[in-house]
């Protein structure tokens, strides 16, 4: 029964994602809107797939961009995005006039809905590191974690996951950095910190949950 259920889930999620990616190919704004995430992170790897705020979070934020992982921020910052881009949503924001054009034929969450997407987001969301309690953080051994994982999210809990499970997140990061530099260009930054896996690993596996 609940396989059953959770294979329903998961075929209107499909649904959802296909409409959106064939709004993007159809608007001259697709190029721009399927740029803003990587598309790494699939609906079947989304904490609680079957519950209303997993529902709620691929029914609205695919609409835009692609698949955002809880994880990507810290549940404090969470509710000022989910505010931004719900604006961005009913064709308002930075960008004015260009923002509304964009947004054309998307829906926008209701408070309500808003309100469950934020609780979902902020239950599943990163859990920082605490430098008291991971000092080598700050030292060379904790170097290339820090520099290459800051860029993009606050450092996370080494105690979120298992050895195994770092192993294929850090892949994923990868594959993330990697996609990124495809669309901003195909040479390094000078001075931009590089992906140094096997230090980044070897830092997260000492500390990682047993």
């Amino acid at each position: 029964m609940l396989f059953s259920a959770l294979l329903l889930v998961f075929m209107a999620n499909a649904d959802e994602i296909g409409d959106a990616r064939k709004r993007w190919a159809e608007s001259p704004h697709g190029p721009l809107l399927e740029r803003i995430l990587p598309p790494t992170f699939e609906a079947t790897q989304l904490p609680e797939p079957g519950s209303p705020g997993a529902r709620l979070t691929i029914g609205y934020c695919v609409q835009c961009h692609n698949l955002a992982n809880p994880a990507m921020h810290n549940a404090a910052r969470w509710p000022s995005v989910v505010e931004r881009m719900v604006k961005r949503m009913a064709g308002r924001g930075n960008l004015g006039g260009v923002m509304s054009e964009m947004m054309a034929g998307v829906k926008a969450p209701s408070a309500e809905e808003t309100r469950t997407i934020v609780a979902y987001l902020r239950k599943h969301a990163q859990t920082p590191l605490d430098p008291a309690r991971y000092p080598e953080v700050n030292a060379p051994a904790g170097e290339a974690f820090r520099l290459a994982c800051s860029q993009c999210h606050v450092l996370p809990d080494p105690q979120r996951h298992s050895v195994a499970e770092w192993r294929a997140v850090v892949a994923r990061m990868q594959e993330n950095m990697e996609w990124m530099n495809r669309v901003v260009g195909t040479k390094p930054v000078p001075g931009e910190p590089q992906l140094r896996v096997e230090e980044i690993l070897a830092f997260l596996e000492k500390h990682a949950r047993r």
